[in-house]
């Protein structure tokens, strides 16, 4: 009886060394409960038991990634819940401005406090002659997404294009939906709102569907990024100055890939576990290393905060409404800001700047030569734009993947002093299956999309005994190459 209650007590507290990610064993298992339960609430009236069911499992979810930051999650909720009533509500534009601007500064003003209070005191200190020692502040999990969740809701109703939730059991359903919950996809309000009151309907095509999406974004995640991140980018990366130019390349093109896997592993497993709670939320990766511009890039990789940047940043700093040299400096900033929300580290602002002022060269070179139309390039050319493209984004995700500057300059060096290429022969014996997850990694991400459609299509509609035998059988791969520790989701520490 007491391994029961200890086993218990486990679950029902927050360890901060343990936290529940989707790809570990114990989310799994609470996961197939929690499932049974909503499978129970399916009928029409059920449906405020079956949203308050769900949104007190975010709650448990976001408690054991956070602990007690969970209320701040509540705060947050409540907050730009009334305000989104009161804009709306308000009979003057002056007023719907600054309730707007309020919920804004208060959201960026927390965001502010968790990412960058120790930047600026690391800035100011030193300067007033002090000694900067850091102050013990934790990053909650998932901050950037709910907040950024939230703000485009309050935004949306000050500028008419969503009416303001009336049920404050459904906006906190929104706000704290735990598949989007710790790394996006950042939902718009206007989209998943309507579909909260809908009847829930799980046809055999969305869980079949969600099946795959699940399947593909394990794959992703627990064999091919934990993998050779853990057998060979994580090494580099760790210490540049070990390894030769080459090996410090190949980490790069690692990272690239290891990256991707990892992030759009879990925008698949978010997709296909709101698929099977009933729930479409949208594509977050489009293949983006198949990019033939800068532009097509932010296009097709983390698509929800593109977007938003967008819709949110660059449309309110004035678009391209104000003149072209307003516009460039518009898209460089917006870039410049994208690249703070990520982190307050000279890296991180010099990963936002190339990306902002490449974005603002590849514009300007559309202006000129196909006066602002889209230029897609076959053949030979195709090929070149997108290796060029590949190119600049990996020479960015080496400022992106770094500690520090110093080894963002390291590496390079590394690169251009120091290459030796004659050590390839010994670097594929040393690392035969890094160098084929590698390889193959990039393969299956440049097969043509037509090919993952009609493999999506066959399990999807396969039989229900053959989709469970094909899942545990990846369980059983997934086994097989795991490391001791279940890794985390790159994209929670932002």
């Amino acid at each position: 009886m007491s391994e029961i209650f200890s086993q218990l007590g486990y679950l029902l507290s927050y360890d901060a060394a343990q936290p529940l990610f989707f790809n570990s064993g114990l989310f799994l298992f609470l996961f197939l409960l929690f499932s049974g339960g909503y499978a129970l609430l399916t009928g029409k009236h059920q449906t405020a038991v079956r949203l308050l069911y769900l949104t007190a499992f975010s709650y448990y979810f976001y408690y054991k990634n956070a602990g007690g930051y969970c209320v701040l999650l509540a705060i947050i909720t409540l907050g730009n819940y009334f305000i989104g009533k009161m804009i709306e509500d308000a009979q003057d534009v002056k007023k719907k401005k600054i309730l707007v601007s309020l919920a804004v500064t208060l959201m960026l003003s927390q965001l502010a406090y968790f990412k960058y209070t120790n930047f600026a005191l690391s800035l100011v200190v030193p300067w007033a002659g002090g000694t900067f020692e850091p102050l013990d502040i934790f990053l909650p999990a998932g901050i950037s997404f709910f907040t950024f969740q939230s703000m485009n809701y309050v935004i949306d109703v000050y500028r008419g294009k969503l009416k303001a939730c009336r049920s404050l059991l459904d906006f906190s359903f929104f706000v704290s939906f735990f598949p989007t919950l710790l790394a996006g996809p950042i939902l718009r309000a206007r989209d998943f709102l309507p579909q909260v009151r809908q009847p829930l309907n799980v046809t055999r095509e969305m869980f079949g569907l969600g099946l795959w999406f699940i399947m593909i974004g394990l794959f992703k995640k627990a064999i091919i990024s934990d993998y050779i991140g853990v057998n060979f980018v994580n090494r580099i990366f760790d210490d540049p100055s070990l390894y030769t130019g080459l090996e410090n390349l190949l980490g790069i093109y690692g990272y690239a890939l290891k990256l991707y896997c990892d992030f759009s592993g879990y925008s698949d497993m978010a997709i296909g576990i709101a698929l099977w709670l009933g729930f479409h939320i949208p594509a977050n990766f489009r293949s983006p290393y198949k990019s033939q511009s800068i532009t097509e890039f932010w296009r097709r990789w983390h698509i929800s905060l593109s977007s938003w940047l967008r819709d949110y940043l660059y449309i309110s700093l004035g678009g391209n409404r104000k003149g072209k040299v307003r516009m460039y400096v518009n898209l460089f900033l917006t870039m410049l800001l994208g690249g703070l929300w990520h982190g307050a580290s000279l890296n991180f602002i010099v990963w936002g700047s190339i990306h902002g002022a490449a974005l603002g060269v590849h514009k300007w070179f559309r202006e000129k030569l196909h006066h602002g139309k889209e230029y897609v390039s076959t053949g030979w050319k195709k090929i070149g734009a997108i290796l060029l493209t590949f190119h600049l984004v990996c020479f960015c995700w080496l400022f992106f993947a770094n500690a520090t500057f110093d080894a963002s300059v390291m590496m390079l060096t590394k690169i251009f002093t120091e290459f030796h290429g004659e050590t390839i022969g010994q670097f594929l014996a040393g690392y035969p299956v890094v160098s084929t997850m590698i390889v193959a990694g990039f393969v299956l991400h440049f097969l043509p999309e037509s090919w993952n459609t009609k493999v999506s299509d066959k399990i999807i509609k396969s039989p229900l005994w053959l989709q469970a035998v094909v899942f545990i059988l990846l369980i059983i791969l997934v086994v097989q190459v795991k490391s001791s520790d279940v890794q985390p989701f790159i994209y929670m520490q932002f």
